[in-house]
């Protein structure tokens, strides 16, 4: 590697306004504290000089702007024994913590590097999915989708999607109403990452709450007593569950929080973020610099070459393995894993956990895994090698150990080596790995009992059954690496947690931790400088409400500067089949790369299992490096549990599918556009989003807009700049939609006239105002007969009255939530007869 003709250093540049240094000047204890401790801003990026075959590069230690912002050398244990200093002037003044960074020397370009290729070079020519010579011609669509409804439904013989909603979900509008004070969605809210105002209305209160404790002087075991007590009374888990997580979690909390200067609407909304507003926090904005190197010429990416080598990959993310699944045991707990033995006994057989997995909050059996293994060492037996995005154990977040951990991540990397010998295979490390769920401390943090070392000593060892030596440096500091895996084609990993805004230690500072992106950029800038292309894993996708705004905002920067060296992103922890679109910062209509978020493994929750094929342009003169076509297949659980025979099958090819030319940047973001005005092919995606699962649910206009806006934003807690335009057609194609749009509106009586007139007409004749040939396609994909429909046209589509009356759903496998139900959608029916006397048409 070769470097720059003269040593050229960038000088860090504090970002606080001038009004943000006089209010921090109001406090001349803290503030003359940090001058002292900084007299001199230090250098935080260098780029060195050419050298005839060697590279030298010069780092000076890197400083802290702020005091608040110091990192800690020492973390309190369980007694707080450590030697910090706590002053208050009265009190309205909250207690701050004095201490001193710690020097950290690590030289970003000192690490060895993989330099050479990883993979051995095996027959690069793939049976690569058909692709149709009429691809991305419209005229075809409606022969294309005819195909696949007929292909699609041959696997799910047990339901039908029109009767599926109202057997597993509330209408829409009660569902709002249930939730209006449940403190129980700010607990579902949290597993999704979902939030809403509820969520930040009991961050804030909960935040608040545990500083006054804090304040008031309570000890932590005191705190802990009072956390688990409301988790209890206020009924949002079980007592085991409260008791778990107030242990687990409690001494981490209180320990960033005793030590934060921030308070309740700045903490919330850094952790919850859009939800919880966009709250100013100077402590909290930085930004990575770049070396002095002009970005290339951006060149169009041409479209792929039929023929050409590839590479076959395989994609798994999110195992969740639980070694504890009991087929038989109660899977409709109040608790968020279920379908083991300590849940009880199931009151009813629909309650009752399947043998191969189960669509409630249940994890993967370890048959199902293995099963899963086989059937993929069988049927895709010429894998070049193997992307594994994290998230190995399971769910039972408040009962969690390191040594449990550690024993699922041994047995689960022993089983890959064993499953697909000689295959090289690149982790990356999820979420879950840590105990507690989502701790990540930098490397700053060294004692026993709060340091990662744990995990990332052991994930070096475990990872060196595929991965080089030289990672080695990387993988123990911050579990991040890169490799060469061919002569111009490198992967690199990062650790995502690092932007995991429920990962608390960031609170206390979350100034690039470890050094990641900076490292990342001296990666992607030597990569640049070889002519290698690049892939990147990780595990939370930058663009999730998961990521930490001001850390997705320089990966995305990162990515704009380096979009001719980065070729394809991967990432998992979602569960679902989706993507994530990023554009030029500055031209907003142009798309510069694509992020591929891979299916889970795991059902939790209710979907089917599934993993992913990628085909990667290989080895040849022109490559781009590009993901040519990919390929998801899923094993339909209902299925596997009925006829206790699991099937893998593959539900959809993506250029088949969705009628691609190719998948580059400027392919997804004109399929995000095509999804946007055609309700029918976002229909066809929403239903590989969800793998097909029989019990997804309904996609109202609001659902349509937050799936589109997350297949946009590619940067977190920044819907404003990338979905606009999406969610306004959405709302134009979402207006007049009849008497339930009237309804929710509150009784307009402007949208009357409109939504009558064609409902009775058709209610009179209805065949009086026959539908298109579109609308007759969208009849097709939702299991629904058009009265349009000529026999000959039910016939040529497969004949669905023949097919409705051969397939009824069996009683014994209605779905679990039907009997808590009852008594609500008597209720609502008792409603909706009221407004028939008064609206006959609805």
């Amino acid at each position: 590697m070769f470097w720059m003709d003269k040593l050229i250093v960038i000088q860090h540049r504090s970002r606080i306004s001038g009004r943000d240094r006089e209010e921090l000047s109001e406090q001349p204890r803290v503030f003359d504290f940090a001058r002292q401790l900084h007299p001199e801003q230090k250098t935080l990026y260098a780029t060195t000089r050419f050298f005839s075959r060697t590279a030298a590069f010069h780092s000076k230690t890197m400083f802290i702007r702020y005091a608040f912002l110091l990192i800690f050398n020492y973390l309190v244990i369980s007694t707080f024994g450590h030697p910090f200093i706590f002053t208050s002037t009265g009190n309205n003044r909250r207690q701050y913590t004095k201490w001193t960074s710690p020097v950290d020397e690590w030289n970003i370009t000192s690490l060895p590097r993989s330099i050479v290729p990883h993979l051995k070079p095996r027959n690069g020519t793939h049976q690569l999915p058909m692709v149709r010579p009429d691809a991305g011609d419209e005229g075809a669509g409606l022969e294309r989708l005819k195909e696949l409804k007929e292909n699609s439904t041959a696997r799910m013989l047990w339901y039908e999607s029109s009767d599926i909603h109202s057997l597993t979900h509330y209408p829409p509008f009660v569902d709002k109403a249930l939730k209006l004070f449940n403190l129980k969605q700010v607990a579902h809210e949290i597993e999704t990452s979902v939030m809403s105002k509820v969520s930040c209305t009991a961050c804030k209160a909960g935040a608040g709450l545990l500083q006054h404790y804090i304040q008031s002087g309570k000890t932590k075991d005191e705190i802990i007593k009072t956390i688990y007590q409301y988790c209890v009374n206020l009924k949002i888990q079980s007592p085991r569950v409260c008791e778990g997580v107030s242990q687990l979690f409690g001494v981490e909390v209180i320990y960033v929080l005793k030590r934060v200067t921030i308070g309740p609407d700045e903490i919330c909304s850094f952790v919850i973020g859009d939800a919880c507003g966009d709250v100013y926090n100077p402590y909290h904005e930085w930004e990575v610099e770049f070396p002095p190197v002009p970005k290339p010429a951006v060149v169009d990416i041409p479209l792929p070459k039929e023929g050409v080598p590839t590479f076959k990959v395989l994609h798994l993310s999110d195992t969740h393995y639980d070694p504890y699944y009991a087929e038989g045991s109660n899977a409709d707990c109040n608790e968020p894993l279920c379908c083991r033995l300590t849940n009880g006994r199931p009151l009813t057989p629909n309650n009752a956990a399947g043998k191969w997995g189960d669509y409630r909050k249940c994890d993967t059996p370890k048959r199902t895994v293995d099963h899963m293994l086989d059937h993929i060492a069988d049927t895709h037996a010429d894998i070049d090698y193997i992307l594994w995005t994290g998230d190995l154990p399971p769910h039972d977040v408040w009962n969690q150990t390191k040594e449990e951990n550690l024993k699922i991540i041994k047995e689960t990397v022993k089983q890959m080596s064993e499953k697909f010998p000689g295959i090289p295979i690149f982790p990356a490390l999820g979420n879950h790995e840590s105990a507690p769920v989502n701790s990540f401390p930098p490397p700053y943090v060294q004692q026993v009992d709060s340091s990662i070392s744990w995990l990332y000593d052991e994930l070096d060892v475990q990872w060196r059954n595929w991965l080089p030596s030289s990672v080695s440096h990387t993988v123990r500091r911050g579990a991040f690496y890169s490799v060469l895996v061919r002569p111009g084609f490198r992967i690199i990993s990062l650790n995502m947690n690092y932007c995991n805004n429920k990962n608390w230690w960031l609170l206390l500072n979350s100034t690039d931790p470890a050094t990641e992106l900076q490292w990342f950029i001296y990666e992607l800038q030597s990569a640049e400088f070889s002519n290698e292309k690049v892939h990147i894993i990780g595990h939370i996708p930058p663009g999730h409400s998961d990521c930490l705004k001001v850390w997705s905002r320089n990966y995305y920067r990162i990515i704009s500067r380096y979009e001719s060296t980065i070729t394809a992103q991967f990432f998992g922890h979602t569960h679902f089949d989706e993507f994530e679109v990023f554009y030029d910062p500055v031209n907003l209509g142009r798309a510069t790369n694509i992020a591929y978020i891979g299916p889970s493994v795991t059902p939790y929750n209710d979907l089917n299992p599934g993993y992913r094929i990628y085909y990667v342009d290989g080895d040849h003169d022109h490559t781009t490096r590009m993901v040519i076509d990919h390929e998801n297949w899923i094993m339909n659980l209902r299925e596997a549990n009925l006829y206790d025979y699991p099937i893998w099958y593959k539900l959809y090819s993506t250029r088949v599918a969705y009628g691609m030319k190719g998948l580059r940047p400027s392919d997804w973001d004109e399929l995000v556009n095509t999804m946007t005005n055609n309700p029918e092919v976002f229909d066809l995606y929403y239903k590989h989003y969800w793998k097909n699962s029989p019990v997804r649910p309904p996609c109202d206009p609001e659902c349509k807009k937050r799936t589109l806006c997350d297949a946009k934003s590619g940067r977190s807690h920044d819907r404003k700049h990338f979905c606009e335009e999406v969610e306004s057609k959405i709302d134009e194609g979402s207006s007049n939609k009849g008497w339930k749009a009237w309804l929710y509106r509150g009784f307009s009586v402007s949208d009357l006239p409109a939504s009558t007139s064609n409902t009775v007409t058709t209610e009179t004749n209805p065949k009086s105002n026959c539908s298109t040939e579109e609308q007759q396609l969208k009849s097709i994909l939702t299991n629904q007969v058009d009265p349009c429909a000529s026999d000959e046209f039910l016939a040529e589509i497969g004949g669905e009255n023949e097919h409705r009356e051969s397939f009824t759903y069996p009683k014994e496998t209605v779905s679990y939530e039907r009997d808590h139900q009852s008594y609500l959608v008597d209720q609502l029916n008792v409603g909706l007869n009221a407004i028939r006397v008064v609206c006959p048409w609805c």
